[in-house]
């Protein structure tokens, strides 16, 4: 290892510098002309890097006269200590030697990755100051293109330059853009931007498996700067102000609330379980009806059913008087919960009653009866939710969580289809009084009996999205989402074993099949297992060999008895070779997939469940805010009055077309082909109290977090005080004096003058600690313009004519710091 050890001459140096004794610095370099300046110790460290480290503004300035100064990474490690002067110093000295020089990144660094600039260190370290001062100085941050784009830029790039440094540059400049510092003052939207990030870093921890704990972290942490900003409102008018912002949601939508829309749709669920967020979301759930939160469980499932009966009386005030109270009053979100699940409750009964039918009797055909018409009309009305749904929402977020809707309905639309073609089929060929046994297999009646089956199952289960607002019983029912997504994971694995086994044994016995082997004495008959002689009978032993339903003979190789000629009594073979390989393959693949794979599966849902439960508010409040908004977005009125127009379904199409013919001055009635067709508005009013409300926020934010470390800073000394003043006190103890003395000094005699001398040093040299202490809680514990007044009035450079003195009073970061009139922790202290 070749490393740098420095000379005496150098060390000499090193130490004139350290010290900070500038005119012995300029003597020595006066005395040794041809010095090299730049030199560098076994870490690579200069003397301008010890200047810079013991922020002594006069020697840098020094050292940055010299003709010959390599300034090097300097200016990084100022910026890291936040010493605004010296960076600019520096910044100065770099641009004298080479114009634009500031802005290239170093190379070759000891302590920072190459092509580091010092805007991107100055995010990295969320210095607010520094990073208004670099932009205006011009300096940028380059937005890094995800580990999964392909533009000719990246492709350029990666020919140029290897895969890892290509990686270890994309994750510096990700830190440094994801700096709370950073995002707000280079944005106008620090929310909307905190959510673009965290969807960008996710996407770029699936793709580059390498850096996925790094890219988590970065998401992880712009998420909760996001939920730290919505925290930091004050009033629910602050926070509808923000969710109502209808910036960066692509998607035409009536919801009042885009931004919850948005946050959804990018899984930001510490942003929507944020108590500031679900106030509002429950106040617009309710809609002022409070007595529905209060009301007991025992007495909201009677109210449900009674809904049943209400429910055309709510049809025909809707028609007749849309725009009275008691409309009004069940257009809440809340009062379309209880009537969409009171009209599935009625669609329930009726799939009940179709699929307890009895079919000892039952014609080829459609099902005679009165509830397949009943049935025909509420999946019609159902098919029309998740359409409105998917306008809404977008194809993505739909199929994503509206799937088993789909499924279910697809099953109930090919019920009916086969249902049409049964019908057709005996109109045209009759036999509609043939005996059920004499059907063919694929009859359309019985294919359609078994997608109807199965559409009844799904029904049912679908109860189990109303248990999600419940809860006791949401994290469960999150938990068995999560867990199902175990087992598809898990199923491709059984698959490759199933297949494996299935092929290596699936003709081992086919010489064996239907052989009966019969016992000569006890006559007892013996015959061979169908299980290895085709693909699908292995197949079918072995998928139920792991649910432990295959019987263990399902090895066995039965031969049929060999009769002689000359004999009355027959012999038995036995392949033992054959059926010890049965045996192996049998015994083998129980091991891998039932006491391997399948208690792996076990364990793997165990966690499943532990993460959800230990994250259960944020998971369920999240869950419970998704079907919220689909009440919300859903219409007033349920399947089947729901196909039936009324003026509040058609009212959106009216405005639309009144501002089509005639255009208000802040309405346009646009088309787009994602948007469709939308109302175009300028809100140049509300995009002004946006920025507002955004602004206060962020002052809120900051000062909030000056206030944390100021406050950590307070408690680690007092914790300091504490230790301290009980070290001095079993110090100043007499017993441990006279001990002590007996021990060293005097033997048995004590000397009472001794002890009153060291008990007066003692008490002194605590006084100056305690003075030393106080005089750095005090500075702690004053205001921040106090503590810039004592620091300019001891600076070296305080003159206000002086062009170089750092304008503090013009970094917004005072602003922020000064900008709440109530008194901080530290003043109460």
């Amino acid at each position: 290892v070749i490393v740098s050890h420095l000379q005496n001459l150098e060390k000499q140096f090193f130490d004139l510098v350290d010290i900070g004794n500038v005119p012995a610095v300029r003597h020595f370099l006066t005395q040794n002309p041809n010095f090299n300046i730049n030199v560098t110790d076994f870490q690579g460290t200069s003397a301008l890097h010890i200047a810079v480290r013991n922020k002594n503004i006069a020697m840098v300035e020094y050292l940055l006269s010299s003709p010959e100064i390599d300034p090097g990474d300097t200016h990084l490690h100022a910026i890291v200590d936040n010493e605004l002067q010296i960076v600019t110093l520096i910044l100065n000295s770099l641009n004298k030697l080479s114009p634009g020089l500031e802005y290239v990144g170093v190379t070759q660094s000891t302590d920072f990755p190459d092509n580091a600039t010092p805007l991107e260190v100055a995010a990295q370290c969320g210095h607010f100051e520094l990073i208004n001062f670099l932009r205006k100085r011009h300096h940028t941050i380059p937005k890094p293109h995800p580990p999964n784009c392909n533009c000719e830029e990246c492709k350029s790039e990666r020919d140029r330059s290897d895969l890892l440094t290509m990686a270890k540059m994309r994750l510096f400049s990700y830190k440094a853009i994801t700096n709370p510092a950073y995002i707000c003052q280079t944005v106008d939207d620090p929310i909307l931007e905190a959510f673009n990030l965290s969807y960008e870093l996710s996407g770029a921890a699936s793709f580059d498996r390498e850096f996925y704990h790094e890219y988590i972290n970065l998401a992880k942490d712009i998420s909760e700067f996001a939920t730290e900003l919505i925290g930091c409102a004050r009033t629910i008018e602050e926070v509808e102000i923000i969710l109502k912002q209808t910036t960066g949601f692509a998607i035409s939508s009536k919801f009042v609330y885009p931004r919850l829309l948005f946050a959804l749709h990018y899984e930001q669920k510490s942003f929507v379980a944020h108590p500031n967020v679900q106030q509002l979301i429950e106040s617009n759930w309710i809609k002022g009806w409070y007595e529905w939160k209060i009301m007991s469980m025992w007495l909201k499932i009677p109210y449900v059913l009674w809904r049943i009966f209400m429910l055309p009386v709510i049809f025909v005030f809707l028609v007749f008087a849309p725009n009275s109270n008691y409309s009004k009053f069940y257009q809440s979100p809340v009062n379309k919960f209880i009537s969409s699940s009171a009209s599935y409750l009625v669609f329930l009964f009726i799939v009940f009653l179709q699929s307890n039918a009895d079919k000892t009797e039952q014609l080829r055909g459609a099902p005679d009866t009165v509830y397949v018409w009943f049935l025909m009309i509420y999946v019609i009305g159902y098919t029309w939710e998740p359409i409105r749904v998917c306008l809404i929402h977008g194809p993505r977020r739909f199929f994503s969580k509206w799937w088993f809707d789909l499924v279910m309905l697809s099953l109930y639309h090919l019920t009916f289809l086969f249902w049409i073609a049964a019908a057709i089929d005996v109109r045209i060929k009759g036999d509609l009084e043939l005996e059920r046994k004499y059907w063919h297999k694929y009859d359309p009646t019985l294919i359609a009996e078994g997608l109807f089956a199965l559409a009844t199952i799904m029904a049912f289960m679908k109860l189990l999205h109303i248990c999600q607002l419940n809860y006791h019983l949401g994290p469960l029912q999150l938990s068995l989402g999560e867990m199902i997504f175990d087992v598809l994971k898990f199923t491709i694995i059984f698959t490759i074993i199933l297949l494996a086994f299935t092929t290596g044994t699936c003709k081992l016995y086919q010489y064996y099949d239907g052989m009966v082997q019969v016992d000569d004495e006890s006559k007892i008959k013996t015959q061979q297992a169908n299980s290895f002689v085709s693909f699908v009978a292995s197949l079918k032993v072995y998928f139920w060999a792991l649910f432990c339903m295959s019987p263990i003979e399902s090895a066995d190789v039965i031969i049929e008895n060999i009769h002689r000629q000359s004999d009355q009594e027959s012999v038995i073979n036995y392949h033992t070779f054959t059926e010890t390989i049965g045996y192996i393959a049998f015994a083998g693949y129980t091991f891998i997939a039932v006491i391997l794979i399948l208690n792996m599966l076990i364990a793997c849902m165990s966690n499943t469940l532990t993460q959800v439960t230990e994250n259960m508010i944020v998971e369920w409040t999240f869950g419970r805010t998704e079907a919220y908004v689909d009440y919300m977005l859903t219409t007033t009125l349920p399947s089947p009055f729901n196909i039936i127009p009324t003026y509040v379904g058609i009212q959106p199409i009216i405005e639309y077309v009144k501002i089509f013919l005639n255009p208000p001055k802040n309405k346009r009635a646009r088309w787009d082909i994602n948007k469709c067709c939308f109302i175009e508005s300028s809100e140049k009013d509300k995009d002004h109290l946006f920025h507002i409300v955004m602004s206060q926020l962020v002052q809120r934010y900051f000062r909030k977090k000056e206030k944390q470390l100021e406050e950590n800073d307070i408690d680690r000394l007092r914790k300091e005080i504490v230790d301290l003043r009980a070290l001095l006190r079993d110090a100043l103890t007499p017993e441990w004096f006279e001990h002590w003395l007996r021990r060293t000094i005097m033997g048995d005699e004590i000397s009472l003058f001794l002890v009153v001398v060291l008990a007066i040093g003692g008490l002194m040299m605590m006084s100056a600690l305690l003075a030393c202490y106080a005089c750095i809680f005090r500075d702690l514990c004053c205001r921040p313009e106090d503590r810039t007044k004592r620091r300019r009035a001891h600076s070296p450079n305080n003159d206000p004519d002086d062009p170089n003195r750092p304008r503090q009073d013009a970094i917004l970061l005072n602003d922020i710091t000064q900008g709440e009139s109530m008194p901080t922790e530290s003043e109460k202290v």
